[in-house]
């Protein structure tokens, strides 16, 4: 997963690592590298998870926790 930037004409140092840093971003390199920083237990990734879908589900992003609403004619 290489990420090439090339600088284009007349465009600074700073305005090239501002590129190459959203590139990073958009690929997900940042998060993958926050996340792989330190060890995590499987035990502690699987609670994660657990909490992770348990906020979705009380928000309303993922699958309901309640039956589907039946509506009767």
């Amino acid at each position: 997963m290489a990420i090439r930037v090339k600088a284009r004409s007349g465009e600074s140092v700073e305005g090239l690592m501002r590129r190459f840093k959203k590139l990073c971003e958009k690929e997900g390199l940042t998060k993958d590298i926050k996340r792989k920083e330190f060890y995590e237990k499987p035990s502690e990734r699987r609670r994660r998870d657990a909490r992770k879908s348990v906020v979705r589900r009380l928000k309303g992003d993922g699958p309901s926790l309640r039956p589907a609403k039946v509506e009767r004619a």
